[in-house]
């Protein structure tokens, strides 16, 4: 089993169960007033209990406090996605459905205590003032960030603020004696959606949506434009580890793939109306031969676009079963300027299928769901997939799929567990491939800076001894060198050793092209464009094809 995944699992479910799909804004017009406020009904036995408190009590309290830990214990009882939203956290949910956030535009790591300065948005506020990839951020007016164990969310709280105001930044720059001191005025800077888009060979594109925000939708279209602008006839869609989002951004993208009145999904609630949503006839990718991947960590709007392309048989689906989130949200502020994320609808595919996994059993169980599906050897073997015979759907052409926990692929791939070593996951533990490359990125920026490509990275890359100095680097943090464990998980970390110096200099389009030789996945995807393997051709049941 791949210990990396397991490793980040808690971290994308909760990504998964925060990042929903706020659907029931677009329901309101279409459907009834879904509660009314306490007010104006008769009191019940918690409100009842909640003004005995207030009148009545020995001491005084808190009232406010009670409300705000009592709320998430009523909501517990409903499905995992009901979500309360205190007030103190609207801003940056608001920006992670916006899509951007005033800031000061750069991209940062806090390594050794120091906050290190990774990339600087072209044309930002830090671009503007002169800040640098390597530059080493000590100071935010008059707080001192480096050496005080200083925590990512701090150094967010100190850069980010209003559009138009100012901060100061005190940096350390190489090759400077003293502090640099600059003030910036922060902007608006884009929370970007869309990691990467390239051509992986003449005929076939790759891009990566990494969730869906307002601007997925422009970030999507610019991407696959650039493809076909250099010929892409085939477009590989990557939604691995895409926890979902904003319904309306994958509605307009499925609406570029499908013909005039296809359907994309039908939402319906016991007091939610039935709401179809169909394609419009944009249809500005129809030429476009279309390979989805997924896994266990697509969800939500993720698994709507998996699923409209399936059930109308326009694309490939390849990969592993998705997560199952099925459940609409509708978010309804509250007076304070909280708000409460209730679940008021399913959607559907078009085919019919709700795609909600079971949470009949808790929340605790929902959650510990996929720790149950690599206890049961699913990620790497098909047959371990249970499929219900009494949800069987068709789709447009006549195919056979499921409904329930999630989107079934049509063509299975096992989760690649090849190069793994005690080694390996002692170094990954402590993070070593990601700082180690850093380092060497910065130490040595002025040459590589000279690179222009991933292939131009992954050749210059190949002639230095980067393997060894890492095993030196790894063996000073306190892992000795392993030879029986290098011998296995050489490839695995040389790779993503290349792939994250590559990253530091010029992006994700250094990395993604180089850690695709890791990536099982992808492989199998460009090996079945290449055989031009079309889903007319893809009976149902190959998801239990494991080569």
């Amino acid at each position: 089993m791949n210990k990396k995944t397991i490793i980040i699992i808690p971290l994308l479910v909760a990504i998964s169960v925060a990042a929903g799909i706020v659907i029931g804004n677009l329901l309101k017009q279409n459907s009834q007033p879904i509660f009314n406020p306490i007010g104006h009904s008769k009191p019940n036995k918690l409100t009842s209990i909640l003004r005995l408190i207030e009148s009545g009590y020995v001491d005084s309290v808190d009232m406010n406090e009670i409300i705000e830990n009592t709320i998430p214990e009523v909501l517990e009882n409903l499905d995992p996605h009901t979500a309360y939203i205190p007030a103190r956290n609207m801003q940056e949910v608001q920006e992670e459905m916006r899509g951007n956030f005033s800031g000061i535009g750069v991209q940062f790591s806090i390594q050794e205590d120091t906050v290190r300065v990774i990339e600087v948005i072209s044309g930002g506020p830090s671009s503007k003032v002169g800040i640098l990839p390597g530059d080493r951020i000590v100071t935010v007016n008059d707080s001192l960030i480096a050496g005080v164990d200083v925590q990512n969310s701090t150094v967010l709280k100190l850069l980010r603020g209003e559009k138009n105001s100012s901060v100061k930044v005190g940096v350390v720059r190489k090759g400077y004696k003293d502090n640099l001191e600059f003030e910036i005025t922060r902007d608006d800077i884009p929370l970007i959606s869309v990691d990467v888009s390239y051509m992986i060979n003449d005929e076939t594109g790759f891009i990566k949506v990494t969730r869906f925000a307002e601007t997925t939708y422009d970030e999507f279209m610019q991407g696959v434009q650039k493809l076909q602008q250099s010929g892409a006839e085939k477009l590989i869609v990557d939604l691995r580890q895409n926890p979902g989002g904003s319904l309306s951004s994958v509605l307009q993208i499925v609406d570029e793939f499908l013909k005039k009145g296809e359907p994309i999904l039908y939402t319906e609630g016991l007091n939610q109306p039935r709401k179809t949503y169909n394609a419009s006839g944009r249809n500005t990718w129809e030429a476009l031969k279309v390979y989805v991947l997924i896994d266990e960590f697509s969800a939500s709007a993720s698994e709507i676009f998996a699923g409209a392309m399936q059930d109308n048989d326009r694309g490939l689906v390849i990969g592993r079963r998705s997560f199952g989130k099925g459940l609409v949200q509708e978010q309804i502020p509250l007076m304070d300027g909280s708000a409460l994320r209730l679940t008021v609808a399913r959607f559907y595919t078009p085919s019919g299928r709700c795609i909600q996994k079971s949470y009949e059993n808790g929340n605790d169980e929902y959650y510990h769901d996929l720790y149950s599906r690599f206890s049961h050897q699913e990620q790497l073997f098909a047959d371990s997939i249970h499929l219900n015979d009494s949800l069987k759907y068709q789709t447009s052409a006549g195919r056979t799929v499921y409904g329930g926990g999630g989107i079934m692929p049509d063509i299975f791939v096992p989760l690649d567990t090849t190069g793994n070593s005690e080694y390996f996951d002692k170094i990954y533990r402590k993070g070593l491939i990601y700082t180690f490359a850093y380092a060497y990125a910065d130490k040595n920026r002025e040459k590589l800076s000279q690179l222009e490509t991933a292939d131009d990275f992954d050749m210059y890359l190949d002639k230095q001894n980067i393997l060894n100095e890492f095993v030196n680097y790894a063996r000073e943090k306190g892992i000795p060198r392993d030879a029986k464990g290098l011998k296995l998980s050489e490839k695995v970390i040389k790779t993503q050793l290349k792939a994250y110096i590559a990253r530091n200099i010029i992006g994700e389009e250094g990395y993604y092209p180089i850690i695709r030789q890791l990536d099982n996945t992808l492989q199998r995807a460009i090996e079945i464009s290449t055989q031009n393997l079309l889903v007319e051709s893809v009976r149902r049941d190959s998801i239990d094809s494991n080569d």
